[in-house]
This record gives structure tokens, sequence and C-alpha cells, in this order.
């Protein structure tokens, strides 16, 4: 099964719960005016894409419409995932790592799929011909290291780990040690996911950004923030609390083929003006590919 097929089967949820109250907005509409707008608009807003964002989108709906005397039913959908289409691309969705070695450092909650998001980009890595090094800094969580050992085994990948409770930047800063000597092309850091209220988790993000920055200071580095797509409005509080302490260079969105939320997504983006580079749909280390909003956005619409 091809990545889109996948995707489509993932996004099944969300499409059925969009999709159906769009062809209902439009079975109950003969033409295209201001009542039906206000429809779409309610769809939007009940499909977890937020407020602000939906009537963003069904503002520049409007503008279209009147613009190019647009009537048709499939010429609106059109225009409507176009509009989603120019939200959705705020940045490239490629991953930097122009450097050797490049770091990527993953954060989120606990409960998001961040380990299971790192087995996955190290496998992706990997198979592109890549290197990678994988530090297990996430030393609170019981059973968090033995977790990314087993996904570092299956993604063939090698690990730095120490004991658990071990100080998460000592473990950072032995795998940049690791990363050198073995001439590794990417170093991927785990790190701890407390609730993001707590100021101490967002203390050790900013000690492991500092020895980062100080051992590899010309390293391009992304920081990656894994979401679960089935919290939907939640998902938008986390990014929130986290851009607060560190630069999030781009968004990994996990469990979207689980939930019908997956409209979340836009409104993500159009709120933190961060790229999605990731999205996945299933367990296996396979199901995690570069996110396409083209493909996304035809797989909900």
């Amino acid at each position: 099964m091809g990545f889109f097929e996948k995707l489509k089967n993932g996004l099944g949820k969300t499409k059925d719960t969009i999709n159906e109250k769009i062809n209902g907005v439009f079975a109950n509409f003969r033409k295209v005016d201001e009542e039906l707008l206000d429809e779409l608009e309610e769809v939007l807003v009940m499909s977890d894409i937020g407020i602000e964002t939906s009537v963003k989108i069904i503002d520049e709906l409007r503008n279209r419409i009147k613009k190019e005397k647009i009537e048709d039913e499939e010429d609106v959908k059109k225009a409507l995932r176009e509009e989603m289409m120019k939200l959705l691309d705020v940045g490239t969705t490629d991953l930097d790592i122009s450097t050797t070695p490049a770091v990527i450092l993953v954060i989120g909650v606990n409960g998001v799929g961040k380990t299971t998001s790192i087995g996955k980009i190290a496998n992706n890595l990997r198979k592109s011909g890549k290197k990678v090094v994988i530090a297990a800094a996430d030393t609170f969580r019981a059973a968090a290291v033995e977790q990314v050992e087993i996904w570092a085994k299956r993604a063939q990948c090698d690990l730095v780990k120490r004991p658990e409770g071990t100080d998460p930047a000592s473990v950072v800063f032995d795998a940049i040690q690791y990363t050198k000597e073995n001439n590794a092309d990417v170093l991927i850091c785990d790190t701890a996911g407390r609730l993001h209220n707590k100021k101490n988790l967002m203390d050790e993000l900013a000690k492991i950004n500092k020895i980062i920055n100080r051992e590899l200071p010309n390293s391009s580095k992304e920081v990656l923030l894994v979401l679960d797509g089935t919290t939907g409005q939640n998902a938008i509080m986390q990014v929130k609390a986290f851009k607060e302490t560190t630069d999030i260079t781009g968004i990994v969105l996990t469990k979207l083929d689980g939930t019908a939320k997956g409209g979340v997504v836009i409104g993500i983006v159009d709120e933190n003006k961060i790229p999605v580079k990731y999205i996945g749909v299933g367990e296996q280390i396979d199901d995690m590919e570069v996110f396409n909003s083209e493909d996304f956005l035809k797989a909900i619409i």
C-alpha cells in the first residue's frame, strides 16, 4: 500500500466527519450564498480546526467566490482545499540535516508517541543512507530508556544510554561525543515529557539546548514537537507551552489513524506558523512520512 492510500485509510475517521458534514451542507442548498458559507464555517469549527482559523478560511473563500464567480459545488470544495493549503504551507517540510553531524531534538508530553516517532524518523534517515545515533535522554520516566532501545534496534541505529535517573543533559553530552567519534551523520535526542506546565521540565530542555549549542555550535538543528492528533484543541495548548522555552522548527503528528480530529492540524499550523514535517498513520516502523499538504487535504475533503 502506498503512503497516500495509508493516509486516506488512516484519516478515514476525519474524512467521514468533515466530508459527510460538508456534503450535508451542499445537499441543503441550491446556490452558493452567505447562508451556505455560514454552514461551512460551522463544519470547520466542529472539525477541530478552531474558530479563528475557520473564520479566516471562510473569509478567503467568500472573496474568491465573489471574484471568480464560483457557483459549482465541486469548485467550491476545490477552492476550500486551496485556501486550507495556503495556511498549511508555512515553511519547508524538509529536515535541515545539512551539516555532519546534524541534531534533532524531539520534545513533547508523555503519551503522544514520542519514542515511536523517534524510531520511525531514525529508520527513515538510515534508509536514506544516514548513520544515526539516538540519545536516550528521557531518564525520568520508568522504562523510557528500554522503550527507545527497542526502537533503536528496529531502526538499526546506535543508542547512547545511561541508568534511569541520570541527568538528561549529561546523556546528551555523552551522545554528542559518541556521534563525533563515530562520524555519525545525525544525532536524535529523546527528552523527558512530564506535564508541560512544570517548570523543571522546561528548565531541563533549556539545559539540553545549552549543551548542544556549546558542543555543536555549527551544526544544523531541528526541534521537533510531537503531538497526538487525537487530543484536538489540547494539542494547540501544548505548542504554546513548549514555544515559550524552545524554538520549535517542526511538528510531528501522530495517531491520526485513530481520530476524527485530524482537522486540528490546520489550526495548529495557522496559529503558530510552524510547519508539519512528519505525519504518522499507523503502528509499523514505515508508517511515518514527510508531510504533504495537498495529499493531506485530498485525504480529508
